[in-house]
């Protein structure tokens, strides 16, 4: 690495993996804010010396923070939701922002049909069921419900949205989605209206992203007309769902069983939630492989590296689209 990019500052606001920390301190000189006893101290000596802030998505990074720094250039962000980062103001004041997507498309996916049998099947319940001597003492585990004829509408027809439509339909499982748009070349039926869809559809699969945008987008109305079949799977964001709506449709059992990796306050789950004996509840392990946490740990160190050497971002998100400078 040549001596005038070890010479750029990259901030790193929160302790993140160490494939990114040896990574980044490697190739330029990094400032673990995390690590200080006064970060407001540090920014105010070296703010303007930062040109890039590197590192996970725990941190809510406003125009108040960024604001902070006067000669940053990009925010490589780890994860290919990027809600914790305003990515609109960075657009509109010259400041590149990069996730990780692709390269946990297909393990999110891969989850999520997994979570999916987990819970119409009842596995965690009935693996339990066996460990309490349940089996010995009061005999077979209950039937269950089944994926046989069901429907899945999926919320966000993304990368991953897209791969777990691939997988169902391999189950054979029928495939629908909504989005803000109807997208050319997709052979699955297009809603346009969210509670249509789930009046359609007995498995409704959110893959939605994170935002005000899409804050509580499945409510109470949205999960009465997914019915009383209805299962909840949710990778995407927690707060796509309004959890204490969740928790009154199960409980009244307006709809079946639900499924969560995310949660709208991590990792703090409601203890409503907890108790409902058909959720089956994950903390938020989507993409939580040593193979594809490397990949991703790996592209926000390469998004900077390719950045300052001139040849631009490698997955900028789409409020910073790259423009060559």
């Amino acid at each position: 690495m040549s001596n005038s990019m070890k010479a750029i500052s990259v901030l790193m606001p929160v302790a993140t993996m160490p494939l990114i920390v040896e990574g980044i301190d490697h190739n330029f000189s990094l400032i673990k804010l995390w690590d200080q006893a006064d970060p407001d101290a540090l920014i105010r000596k070296h703010g303007s010396s930062i040109r890039a802030i590197a590192g996970g998505n725990k941190k809510r990074m406003d125009s108040a923070f960024f604001s902070q720094f006067p000669n940053l250039e990009i925010v490589s962000s780890f994860g290919v939701g990027y809600d914790g980062v305003d990515a609109e103001w960075c657009g509109k004041n010259n400041i590149v922002v990069t996730n990780t997507p692709d390269v946990l498309t297909d393990e999110v996916a891969d989850l999520a049909l997994g979570l999916l049998l987990s819970t119409i099947r009842q596995l965690p319940q009935s693996d339990a069921y066996l460990r309490r001597g349940d089996w010995v003492a009061k005999g077979a585990y209950p039937l269950t419900t089944t994926l046989r004829g069901r429907k899945m509408g999926i919320l966000g027809f993304g990368r991953i949205g897209k791969a777990i439509a691939q997988r169902a339909e391999a189950f054979g499982v029928e495939v629908v989605y909504h989005g803000r748009n109807k997208q050319e070349g997709v052979k699955q039926q297009y809603f346009a209206n969210l509670i249509e869809m789930a009046k359609s559809v007995d498995i409704l699969m959110s893959v939605a992203p994170g935002g005000n945008e899409t804050k509580h987008l499945i409510n109470g109305p949205v999960l009465k007309a997914l019915g009383p079949e209805g299962i909840l799977i949710n990778v995407g964001r927690g707060t796509v769902v309004d959890e204490m709506a969740l928790v009154e449709a199960l409980n009244s059992k307006a709809i079946l069983s639900a499924g969560l990796d995310v949660f709208e306050d991590e990792p703090r789950v409601p203890q409503a939630l907890i108790d409902i004996p058909q959720t089956v509840l994950l903390p938020h392990v989507g993409s939580a492989s040593h193979h594809t946490r490397r990949l991703m740990g790996q592209l926000v160190v390469d998004n900077l590296t390719h950045w300052f050497a001139g040849k631009g971002p490698l997955t900028p998100v789409a409020e910073t689209p790259y423009k060559k400078r």
